[in-house]
């Protein structure tokens, strides 16, 4: 490296690569450190690759505004990433939704959501004693292979250094409040600032440097990849809002998630302050996984009957980690906050991709603050 960084970003993830550069461009020279052998390999790889509209958080109004108010400039942004050769529908169910079809449609009005009744042809796919209402919404995917190549471009043109295969072992507080930062490799680094995104692994470095551990929620996950029978073909499908169900397409194996709000997750645990925290990696390496796909599909085919028509391919699998906070409404804010006792480390976690923008206005606060 030709000039020494003054910031270690802990996860090459798209956060990590984000935040990498948005430091970069504030004059900052920031080293990114990724465990894995490739970045955007581990929660931006695997899952659904929605860039969210608004319309799945109708019970978190914050969230929701957010999303719609991102949701425009992610796409400008990396548009050659994102897939949108799909129709977007979204449903209420007639029972256990925790929304009905009048509340779900003033909500997306307030947020300036566009909302329009679906035509007779994807209606009619619907069971129409457990659905409500369909419409078609404006929402679309990101191919995570295309959203990597241009992380990596990104980074190489700013001259940003990553260090891959390699973790941060801990952070510890030097005497003028400044990091020194050790890595598996055995080497360290004196910094100002440490970024820790490493979304489910945040404890990890907390835990390494004697700091208390953040309350995260974490959860084995599982989608199954289908193909589509052609009935389905070119559609997506939300049906909102509770023990509900989602399919998207998956642009980088040419498949489509299937993911159920009861199925998906097989396990959960917590971490709380004052307690050990397992590393969620090994923990998840360790477990046995054997796909809920038949129960997914068989609770889903009760609202649209040609699902049960879908192959199954494969499932990917990964940790997914939640704010204990966010049962309450569904909601996914951002976690950006200095450790309190160790204000050069600042924690970021993001529940959505379309958060990065958020991150950006709160990075700014802190290093104007400083």
């Amino acid at each position: 490296m030709s000039v020494n960084p003054n910031v270690v970003v802990v996860g090459g993830g798209f956060f990590g690569c984000s935040i990498a550069l948005m430091l970069k461009q504030r004059g900052l020279q920031p080293l990114v450190v990724e465990a894995e052998d490739e970045l955007l390999m581990r929660a931006s790889r695997v899952n659904q690759a929605r860039v969210h509209g608004g319309y799945h958080y109708p019970r978190s109004l914050m969230t929701a505004y957010r999303s719609r108010h991102n949701y425009q400039r992610f796409r400008s942004v990396y548009k050659e990433a994102i897939v949108d050769t799909f129709t977007k529908v979204y449903g209420v169910g007639r029972r256990f939704s925790k929304v009905t079809a009048n509340q779900f449609e003033v909500f997306m009005k307030r947020i300036g959501a566009p909302l329009k009744p679906a035509p007779e042809g994807i209606t009619k796919l619907f069971d129409s004693n457990l659905t409500e209402a369909v419409w078609i919404a404006e929402e679309c995917a990101f191919d995570c292979s295309l959203l990597r190549e241009r992380c990596q471009r990104d980074l190489d043109q700013a001259g940003i250094p990553v260090r891959l295969s390699t973790r941060v072992v801990s952070a510890a507080k030097c005497d003028d409040g400044s990091a020194l930062v050790r890595l598996s490799d055995g080497s360290e680094w004196p910094v100002k600032i440490v970024i820790n995104a490493t979304y489910s692994g945040l404890n990890l470095l907390t835990s390494g440097s004697g700091l208390d551990t953040i309350p995260l929620k974490q959860e084995l996950a599982e989608m199954a990849l289908v193909e589509l029978p052609p009935s389905l073909a070119g559609l997506s499908v939300t049906m909102m809002c509770g023990p509900f169900f989602s399919f998207m397409p998956y642009p980088s194996r040419g498949l489509t998630t299937l993911s159920h709000v009861r199925y998906t997750p097989h396990l959960q645990w917590l971490e709380r302050p004052g307690e050990k925290v397992t590393d969620p990696y090994s923990r998840f390496h360790s477990l046995k996984k054997e796909s809920h796909f038949t129960y997914m599909v068989s609770d889903a085919s009760r609202f649209i009957p040609e699902l049960r028509k879908a192959q199954y391919r494969d499932s990917i699998w990964e940790v997914k980690t939640l704010l204990p906070q966010t049962e309450v409404d569904d909601g996914r804010p951002i976690l950006f906050r200095r450790d309190p006792g160790f204000p050069s480390i600042i924690h970021v976690m993001g529940g959505k991709i379309d958060n990065i923008f958020d991150v950006e206005d709160e990075l700014d606060n802190i290093l104007q603050s400083s």
